[in-house]
């Protein structure tokens, strides 16, 4: 089984937004390997095994291709510690796009760290590596779009699944149906989040590299 090695969660751009607007997470604007963290605070802050990496094509160490949002995305390095917080809350729904090499699961609970009651849940299934045209290389090819709508007001998302073997982009909030932000939209996130995404690159660290892992 391929490892997906993503060791890094894409932090890219969020849509800056009212609680009952749709707010994307694209992580434009993280470096390769770099921390998402409080990337998107204090909105949205994600556990620390939570990391984002860049598409080989593009300069970075990301074994993917076909990503919704060049050139960047998240993935988890410890199933077990694959939380993201919103204290401020976010209701409707919540979507994204992913693709794994294991099945996985996502839950959206009332509270914070992944407690309270649960209002939601998406079974992620695995999607093959081959059929992929486009972009030029990558293991990773293949993306599904998934969402789920619920009543009550969300406070964290446990992601779950086989740490190291998948990865998300366009994490959307507001919505059952992830968003696919225009490129000018992009420019102006990352330069709104460019201080902060400077500072994480300097702190980034190595992962080890596979051949047959997200990061190459």
């Amino acid at each position: 089984m391929r490892k997906f090695m993503l060791s890094a969660l894409v932090a890219a751009a969020a849509f800056a937004a009212p609680a009952s607007a749709v707010t994307v997470l694209t992580f434009e604007g993280l470096g390769n390997l770099a921390p998402v963290g409080n990337f998107y605070a204090p909105n949205y802050i994600f556990s620390p095994a939570t990391l984002a990496i860049v598409d080989a094509d593009a300069g970075g160490s990301g074994n993917f291709a076909n990503e919704p949002s060049p050139n960047t995305i998240m993935f988890f390095l410890d199933a077990n510690n694959a939380i993201l917080n919103a204290p401020n809350g976010f209701t409707t729904g919540f979507s994204f796009f992913y693709s794994s090499s294991t099945a996985a699961s996502v839950n959206v609970y009332d509270g914070l760290n992944a407690t309270g009651n649960l209002l939601a849940s998406l079974n992620l299934t695995a999607q093959g590596f081959d059929n992929c045209s486009g972009d030029p290389g990558g293991a990773f090819c293949n993306w599904t779009a998934v969402g789920v709508a619920f009543s009550g007001t969300a406070l964290s998302i446990d992601f779950g699944g086989t740490a190291n073997q998948t990865g998300f982009d366009n994490i959307t909030f507001g919505s059952d149906k992830p968003v696919v932000p225009e490129p000018a939209t992009w420019a102006m996130m990352i330069v709104g989040f460019g201080l902060v995404g400077a500072a994480l690159r300097r702190r980034a660290k190595g992962a080890p590299h596979h051949r047959t892992a997200v990061a190459a």
